[in-house]
């Protein structure tokens, strides 16, 4: 029966209807935690001259194979008002050997500021590279290979055929981030939003084959609120759609100030009919180390067991030796 379910959500993933068109692209409850992913213009978006980060995560382990994604990125300033990095991401989707990889170069344009002391900022981004995907039917049930009776039996030729089991295409995507970087005010407000699959790629893995990949747009946002000089609060959401498929999360988390090196972050986000995610990150001498748990909160997670999830990030963010006028009480988002 669990083999029959993860076959059940694999091939979802994989064949939409019209009305959707094509899969929904992997996500993350720490999305600040892997920025390019979520918008090109969050390329830079950091208090530093290069930042490095790695993410996993880990559901449905009690389902078969749990589903397993993985994201690695790199990001660097400039002082010509151009920022640069790339991610890579791999997702492996439980039993069925179904493989979701980007690659992806993305830049961001950060000369437009205005106000008394350019403390305003609107950044642009775009970012470009491949998605790949590839699936290994041998791994997959079909309904003709169960008998009502006997159950299932792999020893039945199913009369399921595929034209095709891997894809590898080019994508392109778009964003905007707006910031306030005014040193010493109560609240900073930022704002972000981005498009995804701009060029909507072909999607072979479609019923009839003529599919594309739908836009991603993703709309996010936040505000920073100094209690005092140790504390502050971030009140933040984010809004993404897809085709038929949207995800709508809010949360909050609060940063204590340790030291001059360190700090500790305590928040939670939910997730609109799906889980609540707490979460725990520790800054130590430029490295966040983010945990953090999904409780599933459905219907299919009270019907299932074991389908929340678990992610892990580490994120590396080098100084600047020499000071820049890039510099300042930068609001840089996290987890």
């Amino acid at each position: 029966m669990k083999n029959l379910i993860l076959s059940g959500l694999l091939l979802l993933v994989l064949f939409r209807s019209n009305e959707s068109n094509a899969q929904v692209d992997p996500h993350f409850s720490q999305f600040y935690m892997f920025p390019t992913y979520l918008n090109p213009a969050l390329t830079g978006a950091f208090d530093g001259n290069v930042r490095l980060t790695g993410i996993y995560r880990t559901q449905w382990g009690s389902v078969g194979t749990p589903f397993k994604t993985y994201g690695l990125s790199g990001d660097f300033t400039t002082n010509k008002s151009m920022n640069f990095g790339g991610s890579v991401m791999n997702q492996t989707a439980g039993d069925g050997g179904f493989n979701y990889t980007t690659a992806n170069a993305s830049a961001a344009f950060t000369g437009l500021r205005w106000g008394t002391e350019g403390t305003q900022h609107l950044v642009i981004g775009v970012n470009a590279g491949i998605v790949s995907r590839n699936f290994n039917p041998s791994k997959l049930t079909f309904g003709d290979q169960w008998n009502p009776i006997t159950g299932y039996n792999p020893g039945n030729a199913t009369t399921e055929s595929f034209s095709q089991t891997a894809s590898t295409v080019f994508d392109a995507g778009v964003g905007a981030l707006y910031y306030d970087g005014k040193a010493g005010k109560k609240a900073n407000l930022y704002l972000g939003a981005s498009a995804n699959h701009i060029t909507q790629p072909d999607d072979p893995f479609s019923a009839e084959g003529d599919a594309t990949l739908p836009m991603r747009f993703s709309f996010h946002g936040g505000v920073r609120i100094a209690i005092n000089e140790q504390f502050s609060l971030t009140p933040n959401a984010l809004y993404m759609k897809q085709a038929g498929a949207e995800e709508s999360m809010i949360g909050l988390y609060g940063q204590f100030r340790l030291s001059n090196a360190s700090d500790l972050m305590l928040g939670v986000n939910y997730r609109h009919e799906d889980a609540v995610a707490p979460f725990l990150g520790i800054t130590i001498n430029g490295m966040v180390i983010g945990l953090s748990y999904d409780s599933n909160t459905s219907d299919l997670g009270r019907s299932v067991s074991g389908t929340n999830a678990f992610e892990f990030s580490v994120s590396f963010i080098g100084k600047r030796k020499v000071k820049t006028d890039v510099d300042g009480n930068f609001v840089c988002p996290r987890l």
